[in-house]
C-alpha cells in the first residue's frame, strides 16, 4: 500500500491594503501640509537693501518691524509711493533685509522717530532642529500606527505584547531541550509500556499507516498528586525525540471573552506545523468539567475552550502525528464528550508506587548522594507506605537537610528516619507539653500500642512516641508488611479496636476522657460509617450499598441533593455506626483491663523515655515476636 504524496502546502494570499495603511497615508500628507503652512505665510516678502529700507522709512511707507538678531522684516504701510503715489500695494506686503553690525542704539531711535512698531524676537533655532521638534509628533503618530499594523497582522512571537493575548501560552520544547527519558522514571510499568506505542508510532508513523491503523489521538493520565504524571509526559517526548507542548489548563483562560478558544486553535496549529508533536495539557479538570452545570447558565469562557479542544482533537486526520497527552487527578469531573474513544482515546491510571517501585525511585534521587555504606533502602521503603514519587524525592531531600544541619557528610540511616518523620509527623516540639499532660499522653499511646500487640493480624508495631510532632501529641507508628488493596472485615474491626484503645485505656487509668482522643474517634466514625453504608458488613442493613453526598462537578447540577435512601434508613446507619463502635470501645477496655500491668509498665516506660523502639516494647514486656 502505498502512500499518496502530499501536496506541499499552499502559502496564504497577500492581503489587501489594511485601514491602517490608509491611515498613515493621510497623516503624512497632513503632515506635508502643516509643514508647508508653518513656512508660508501670508505675507508678500520681498527683499531690500538697508538703504532703501531706510528711505521707506523716511518716506512712512514702513508700518512695523520685527528684529531678530541681525535680521529684520517688517510690512509695509496700505499706500506704497513707489509709483508716485498713484499704485496701491498689497495689503500686508512685507520685506525683509540685514541690519549692519554697526547699527545699534541709533536704528530704535531712527525708527521711533518715524512712529514704526518695533517688535523684537529671539533669534531662530537652525533649520534642521525646527525641522525635527515640527515633525516629531507626526513622526511618533505615524510610527505608532505601523507598530500596531504589524502587530496586528503578523502576531506576536510571545504573548507579552497588548494583541498577544490571543496566543498560546504553551511553553515550547524542542528536541535538544527534552533530555528526559523512561530511564529516568522509576516504577510506573504498565504506564510507561501503553506509552511506549505511541513513542513508535510518533517515531516511525509510516508502519503504523501501512497496516490502516490510526495514532491515539489523546492519551489521558489518572492519578493522585505527585505521582509522575508530568515527569512520565516528559520522558515520552524525550524518547520519541519529538517537539513538546506543555500548558496548564488555567492558562487558557483570561479576562477577555474568547481568548481560551483562540489560545487553543493557535496551539495546534503551532502543533500542526512541528509535527511530529506532542501536546500536554495538564491539570485538564480546571477546563474540562461537565458541561452545562453553572448556576447562571452554560455558554461561558470556560465552554467555549472545551468546546474548541473537542473540535480540534476530532480535527485530527490519520496523518497528523500529533498526540494530546492531559492529566487530572479528578477524571470523575470531566465532560464525556471528553473522554470517549476518538477524543483521549487511552486511559492510563497511575496509582503511588509499591513497595519495589518505592525502593527503585529511592534509588534514583539517592543517586550520586553521599551516603553512608550500610544504607537499607529496603527497609526505607517498606516504612513509606503511601508515599508518592514526589514525597519520596522530599524524603531524601529533608535527609540531607538534616545531614548538613548536623554538619555531617554522609547522609545515615537516622537521617532518614528523622526526615520521613517529619513528612509524616511534623517538626519535633519537645517543650510543648507539661508533666501532668504527658503522663495522659503516654497512657493514651500506651493503650494504642499495647491493642496493637495483643490485636490478632493487626499491623506490626515499629516504634511509639509521646514527642508532640506538629499538630500531633503523640503517635503510635504501625508498618504493614506488604501493600494492601483489599482489606476483611476483621482486619478492619481490629483497626477500630486500635483506634478506641487509646481512651479505652484513660478510662482505666484515670476514670476519665480528654480531648486527645479526638483525631481516633474521627477515623474511627468514618471506617464505620463506610463499613455499614458501603461496603454491606451490616448484618441489620445486610449487603447494600448507600450513597451519601455524591460529589459533583459544580454546584447547580443539582442546588440540593438527595439522599437514594429514606429518613428510616439513615436512623438506621446512624445507629449501626453507634452500637459498632461502643461494641468495639467495650472490646478495647475488656482486653487492657485483662493486661493491666502491661499497660501500666508501658506508660511508665514511655513516660520516662518518651520514645520506644519495638525491640525495647518486647523486652519490657516480655513478649516474643510471632
Amino acid at each position: 500500500m502505498e502512500n499518496t504524496p502530499q501536496p506541499p502546502p499552499q502559502q496564504p494570499p497577500t492581503s489587501p491594503p489594511t485601514f491602517s495603511w490608509i491611515m498613515i497615508s493621510v497623516l503624512l500628507w497632513l503632515a506635508i501640509i502643516s509643514l508647508l503652512n508653518f513656512y508660508t505665510s501670508d505675507l508678500q516678502t520681498k527683499e531690500l537693501s538697508y538703504t532703501a529700507f531706510k528711505e521707506k522709512v523716511e518716506a512712512g511707507q514702513v508700518q512695523a518691524v520685527t528684529i531678530k538678531g541681525n535680521q529684520l522684516t517688517g510690512i509695509f504701510t496700505e499706500s506704497d509711493f513707489r509709483n508716485g503715489g498713484e499704485e496701491k500695494a498689497p495689503a500686508q506686503s512685507g520685506f525683509e533685509t540685514v541690519i549692519p553690525s554697526v547699527e545699534d542704539k541709533s536704528l530704535l531711535e531712527f525708527l521711533e522717530e518715524y512712529g514704526v512698531t518695533i517688535q523684537a524676537e529671539e533669534q531662530e533655532q537652525p533649520l534642521f532642529w525646527t525641522l525635527l521638534i515640527s515633525m516629531l509628533p507626526w513622526l511618533l503618530i505615524i510610527g505608532f500606527f505601523i507598530y500596531t499594523s504589524r502587530k496586528m497582522s503578523q502576531g506576536f512571537k510571545g504573548v507579552d505584547g497588548p494583541f498577544g493575548f490571543s496566543k498560546s501560552k504553551a511553553k515550547l520544547y524542542t528536541k535538544a531541550k527534552v533530555e528526559t527519558t523512561f530511564k529516568d522514571v522509576a516504577g510506573l510499568d504498565n504506564a510507561k509500556q501503553e506509552l511506549r506505542e505511541v513513542v513508535d508510532f510518533l517515531r516511525s508513523p509510516e508502519k503504523y499507516h501501512a497496516l490502516g491503523a490510526e495514532l491515539p489521538k489523546g492519551v489521558l493520565l489518572m492519578g493522585p498528586p505527585g505521582v509522575g504524571k508530568t515527569l512520565l509526559v516528559r520522558a515520552t517526548a524525550g524518547e520519541a525525540g519529538v517537539t513538546f507542548y506543555s500548558i496548564s489548563g488555567s492558562e487558557f483562560i483570561e479576562m477577555f471573552v474568547g481568548v481560551g478558544a483562540s489560545r487553543v486553535r493557535d496551539m495546534f496549529n503551532n502543533a500542526k506545523k512541528e509535527a511530529p508533536s506532542i501536546i500536554f495539557i495538564d491539570e485538564l479538570d480546571s477546563i474540562g468539567r461537565v458541561r452545562g452545570t453553572g448556576v447562571g447558565g452554560g455558554h461561558d469562557e470556560r465552554e467555549q475552550t472545551l468546546n474548541q479542544i473537542l473540535s480540534e482533537m476530532d480535527g485530527f486526520s490519520a496523518q497528523e502525528s500529533v498526540v494530546v497527552i492531559a492529566a487530572t487527578n479528578r477524571p470523575d469531573v470531566l465532560d464525556p464528550a471528553l473522554i470517549r474513544p476518538g477524543r483521549f482515546d487511552r486511559q492510563i491510571t497511575l496509582d503511588y508506587p509499591y513497595k519495589e517501585a518505592r525502593r527503585q525511585i529511592l534509588e534514583l534521587h539517592t543517586h550520586n548522594k553521599p551516603l553512608e555504606e550500610g544504607i537499607d533502602l529496603d527497609s526505607l521503603a517498606a516504612r513509606t507506605v503511601g508515599f508518592s514519587g514526589a514525597d519520596l524525592k522530599n524524603l531524601v531531600n529533608e535527609a540531607i537537610l538534616m545531614t548538613a544541619r548536623r554538619n555531617g557528610h554522609k547522609v545515615t540511616q537516622e537521617d532518614f528516619e528523622e526526615g520521613r518523620d517529619k513528612i509524616i509527623l511534623g517538626i519535633a516540639r519537645e517543650d510543648l507539653v507539661a508533666e501532668n499532660e504527658k503522663e495522659v499522653i503516654a497512657c493514651h499511646e500506651a493503650g494504642h500500642t499495647l491493642m496493637a500487640l495483643l490485636t490478632p493480624g493487626a499491623d506490626p508495631i515499629k516504634k511509639v512516641t509521646i514527642i508532640p510532632h506538629g499538630r500531633s501529641l503523640g503517635a503510635t507508628e504501625q508498618i504493614p508488611k506488604e501493600d494492601q488493596h483489599n482489606f476483611g472485615r476483621k482486619t478492619l474491626i481490629n483497626r477500630l479496636k486500635i483506634l478506641l484503645g487509646g481512651q479505652a485505656a484513660e478510662i482505666l487509668i484515670f476514670d476519665d476522657i480528654s480531648t486527645g482522643a479526638g483525631d481516633d474517634l474521627k477515623r474511627a466514625t468514618e471506617l464505620a460509617r463506610r463499613m455499614v453504608s458501603e461496603w454491606g458488613m451490616s448484618e441489620e442493613l445486610g449487603p447494600v450499598a448507600y450513597q451519601h453526598g455524591a460529589p459533583h462537578p459544580f454546584l447547580g447540577r443539582q442546588l440540593a441533593e438527595e439522599k437514594d435512601y429514606s429518613e428510616q434508613t439513615a436512623w438506621l446507619i446512624d445507629k449501626e455506626i453507634q452500637e459498632l463502635l461502643r461494641r468495639m470501645k467495650q472490646e478495647a477496655l475488656e482486653t487492657l483491663s485483662s493486661n493491666r500491668d502491661k499497660l501500666d509498665r508501658l506508660r511508665k516506660e514511655l513516660w520516662q523515655h518518651e520514645t520506644l523502639s519495638i525491640e525495647e516494647i518486647r523486652q519490657l514486656l516480655e513478649m516474643t515476636e510471632e
